[in-house]
């Protein structure tokens, strides 16, 4: 193991990337520790991506200094660098060679340790049947796989996953979330991007919400949701406007389409459907078939939502309770689309 020179296993302080004109990072700040897993969320364009690649020194920063197992990752040493593990989402695995050839390759860059390391991932991770298969020819979640096994081979201090479980089956969801539960046991700083708010939440002991280049929110998950009201989405069998859901609720319910991107307005279907348009510029012919419902209706609220609902001739497909973290995660959205439409 490589010694522990700092307190935290990565510090970034100031942190400042930007692309020609467009300011990608705008100087933040935050450290992931030892033993711990860091999750860094936000929406598309929100420069998550391109704080992590500085941090791993796939990119340069412009402004600001990382510090990764005390080190600077551009100029680290050999011996720092192989205590580092990074998953990219799209594997950056050579598609024509086969999945075993490249965990053997990457094993022996480790010497006994990746043999023997090798060996373990292949059947922790289900890969056996797959060895002879061109990573061209794996399956999504195969792939994802492959790049975190290859990640892993070396028992790193700090690890890198970027949607570690995309395109995986649920049985494989939880067979890597078991296993990336058991490298923070072990002492091991996690930072984990994804887009699966729920594998945030049963994951992280951290959660970095950016937006904009920007930190927005920073905490355990029970922190920054603190003031963030829960609410329900509620999937009908056929798209449905909001003047026809707005009569069976109270006035102090906000309606929203799943997307979040039209927030309507309380009150009275006319009110409500006057808004929508405002907002978005246009009718809603059609309508949607998810829709947000905050806070969650108590059960008198909802049973009168329901006959409300059946008496309209709609079926109810499927119900769930909207997460703090979605909710808070869907708001950043929003505000960021807004902003790029000023």
């Amino acid at each position: 193991m490589v010694e522990r020179v700092s307190a935290a296993a990565l510090e970034v302080h100031d942190l400042v990337k930007s692309y020609r004109r467009i300011r990608a990072v705008r100087g933040i700040s935050f450290s992931a520790q030892f033993g711990e897993i860091t999750a860094v969320l936000g929406p598309n364009g929100a420069g998550k991506t391109t704080t992590i690649e500085c941090c791993e020194g796939l990119r340069e920063p412009d402004g600001g200094a990382i510090k990764i197992l005390g080190h600077d990752p551009h100029t680290a040493p050999s011996d720092v660098r192989s205590r580092i593990g990074v998953m990219l989402q799209d594997g950056g695995l050579p598609m024509a060679v086969p999945a075993g050839s490249i965990l053997r390759h990457v094993g022996r860059l480790y010497g006994d340790l990746g043999r023997k390391r090798e060996l373990e991932l292949i059947d922790r991770l289900e890969l056996r049947s797959h060895l002879r298969t061109p990573v061209r020819r794996l399956s999504g979640g195969n792939r994802q796989r492959l790049a975190l096994a290859c990640a892993l081979i070396g028992d790193p201090d700090v690890l890198f996953l970027d949607e570690p479980t995309a395109g995986m089956d649920p049985h494989a969801r939880v067979a890597v979330h078991n296993f990336i539960q058991e490298m923070k046991e072990r002492g091991t700083a996690i930072i984990l991007t994804t887009h699966l708010l729920d594998e945030a939440e049963a994951l992280a002991d951290q959660v970095i919400l950016m937006a904009s280049g920007a930190i927005q929110s920073a905490g355990t998950v029970a922190e920054i949701t603190a003031d963030n009201q829960e609410g329900i989405e509620i999937i009908f069998d056929a798209a449905v406007e909001s003047a026809v859901l707005r009569p069976g609720l109270g006035t102090e319910y906000a309606l929203e389409p799943a997307g979040g991107r039209t927030e309507v307005a309380t009150g009275q279907a006319e009110t409500a459907t006057a808004r929508t348009q405002a907002v978005s510029g246009h009718p809603e012919p059609g309508g949607c078939k998810a829709w947000h419902i905050r806070p969650a209706p108590g059960p008198a609220a909802f049973a009168r939502l329901a006959a409300h609902v059946a008496h309209a001739g709609l079926e109810i497909k499927e119900m769930r309770q909207l997460t703090d973290l979605t909710s808070l995660f869907l708001r950043l959205a929003e505000n960021a689309d807004n902003e790029g439409r000023e």
